[in-house]
């Protein structure tokens, strides 16, 4: 028996034993475990950041337990079962690559992108939005980056970076003229146009905004750090400091 298929029946046959045994497995329904996918789904985030590949391949085994647990769940009111998912995907997977299985030409990974988005809408037998598959629930940076994504798919898009960049500029005028009217209401909405239109601009670039805003934060949580430490040799706190004093410790740290 190949490997993999081997590994994959042991962890089914956890999975049962698990189910019918474990009271706390047997307590959980689809609903209860929702969260804790959600929380998987961020930590496996955190280990691809990290580039700690040991930690992506537990991370990918919780994740993996989840698809398991979901499917056993279902499968005991026979909604479906970890068959059904698996073929629903390799039908899907053939399906959205013609250019693999079928006579399809497409030889960039742009074209595979803009073939997959028409595949996904004759899936839908063409009724539903280009956007509609862009989850509600879903962070707003990431769901601005995925609605550009599949509008450019479908040809909705601009043509070169410098026109992206103006839109950032005008965006950027438009929130200053309603800062100076004193319209929070407005320039708030000025405000997420700006954001969107320079996530555009990051996605030209070529730049993912999560991991871009991601790294800053990340930044600056260690220069705090830095600052802190300093502080605390000091024998003081943060709140005690005048922000010259602070202001030193933190080009100290950007230094680093």
């Amino acid at each position: 028996m190949d490997q993999r298929a081997e590994s994959f029946l042991r962890l089914l046959k956890i999975m049962d034993e698990l189910r019918e045994q474990c009271p706390w497995d047997k307590k959980q329904t689809i609903e209860s475990l929702r969260h804790l996918t959600i929380e998987e789904t961020f930590e496996l985030s955190d280990a691809i950041l990290k580039n700690d590949l040991n930690e992506v391949k537990k991370e990918l085994g919780d994740l993996l337990l989840h698809i398991v647990f979901y499917s056993r769940v279902a499968s005991e009111t026979k909604a479906f079962d970890i068959t059904d998912v698996m073929n629903s995907l390799s039908e899907k997977l053939i399906f959205r690559h013609p250019h693999i299985y079928g006579d399809v030409k497409a030889e960039t990974d742009e074209q595979v992108k803009q073939n997959w988005e028409q595949l996904k809408q004759k899936e839908k037998g063409g009724n539903k939005s280009v956007l509609s598959g862009v989850p509600n629930s879903m962070p707003a940076l990431l769901k601005a980056y995925r609605i550009q994504e599949k509008a450019r798919a479908v040809g909705f898009d601009w043509e070169k970076p410098e026109q992206v960049y103006e839109k950032v500029k005008e965006e950027l005028n438009e929130f200053e003229a309603e800062i100076k009217k004193g319209d929070i209401k407005e320039a708030e909405n000025e405000f997420g146009d700006i954001l969107f239109s320079l996530i555009n601009y990051a996605r030209f670039l070529g730049i993912n905004p999560e991991d871009a805003l991601e790294n800053t934060n990340k930044k600056f949580i260690k220069r705090f750090g830095y600052m802190e430490s300093k502080v605390k040799e000091k024998g003081k706190q943060i709140s005690d400091c005048k922000l010259e004093e602070l202001d030193k410790y933190w080009n100290e740290a950007k230094a680093l």
